[in-house]
């Protein structure tokens, strides 16, 4: 129900004081020099607060990007993996559009940042991440703040980005690569090398692995932590798994680590024996996550499907390892030629 009423305001003017009242919501008022005006703010008024909107859009002309920032930091992002990579991101939005109000925040005045983060020579994939940082933040103002009615994010198109690198090791470098870190006086780069190539793991997951997370009698590891949040069980090898053995017979008593460091707490450093052993074996282009692409790579290579190896490497979409998809299709090949000459001879 709403009620206009007729006033003289301090100038001597004349102006409607509206106020709408509906059962349930807080009552809501606005003055007008024009009837007109007034009628048509009820309308709308009432309209939007019976279909949700109303109240929303009212947060949003009272909040700015900052706000909504500041209580996302706070309250969101320290349960997030890569909270301190985000916050940097969100801090740079934060200082571009920080002053302007949430209602006035729109694709158009987007796409000019996205395009002024372009522009500093930051690449697609980088770019995409400011974006997916930020609409995040947007998707919880709407559904849980209720600060806005839409993420304005959803009308921006993304950076196309490039192929991801696909360099795994041949036969012959893997041979070298594996004789050199067994030879190493480091004694955790062979056991953590060969782990990376029989699971696919990312470097981190297997040099935080913790005793709890290993089944020797099952061969398999559990990934308690993983980059998307999800548990992970991986079986290992044979080979890995006497490794494993014989680990757990010399394993250090005031760790629970696989791996630790000089500090029992914290895992070991293996940068500068990985790079050693890289030199050693005349490898070049070749970095430790390139182990995790040559696992998947042998996967694709003998038959498994981009879903087997998807499900192994941790993603939760076909997309991360499309680029495996041609050393699939070469097995595939072979199944179908076999096929072919069994019933056409």
């Amino acid at each position: 129900m709403a009620t206009i009423e007729k006033r003289t305001n301090v100038k001597g003017e004349t102006v409607y004081r509206v106020k709408v009242r509906l059962k349930g919501y807080a009552p809501q008022s606005e003055t007008f020099k024009r009837l007109t005006d007034a009628r048509k703010w009820t309308q709308q008024t009432e309209a939007a607060i019976r279909e949700g909107r109303y109240f929303k859009t009212a947060e949003a002309k009272r909040h700015t990007l900052a706000d909504l920032i500041d209580r996302y930091i706070a309250a969101i992002l320290p349960a997030k993996k890569d909270a301190a990579q985000q916050e940097r991101q969100l801090r740079w939005w934060r200082k571009q559009l920080g002053h302007a109000l949430l209602s006035d925040i729109s694709a158009s005045l987007l796409s000019v940042q996205r395009d002024a983060l372009k522009a500093t020579g930051k690449a697609p994939a980088t770019v995409n991440r400011y974006l997916a940082a930020l609409s995040h933040v947007f998707t919880i103002a709407v559904q849980e703040y209720e600060w806005m009615l839409d993420n304005p994010l959803r009308k921006i198109r993304k950076e196309k980005e490039p192929r991801g690198r696909v360099r795994y090791l041949s036969d012959d470098e893997r041979a070298r690569l594996l004789t050199v870190c067994r030879a190493s006086p480091n004694p955790d780069l062979y056991l953590a090398v060969v782990l990376s190539l029989a699971t696919g793991a990312r470097k981190m997951e297997i040099l935080t692995l913790r005793w709890e997370a290993v089944d020797l009698q099952g061969g398999k590891l559990t990934l308690l932590e993983t980059k998307n949040g999800e548990r992970r069980a991986l079986p290992i090898g044979e080979h890995a798994r006497q490794l494993l053995v014989e680990r757990a017979q010399a394993r250090r008593a005031d760790t629970d680590l696989l791996f630790p460091g000089e500090t029992p707490s914290r895992p070991a450093q293996l940068r500068y024996p990985w790079e050693t052993a890289l030199k050693q074996a005349g490898i070049e282009n070749f970095h430790w996550h390139d182990l995790r692409h040559s696992a998947a790579s042998y996967l694709a290579m003998n038959g498994a499907t981009l879903q087997e190896i998807a499900a192994i490497l941790g993603h939760k979409t076909l997309n991360m390892v499309k680029r495996y998809a041609h050393l699939s299709e070469q097995h595939t090949a072979k199944v179908v030629n076999r096929m072919n000459e069994k019933i056409f001879g």
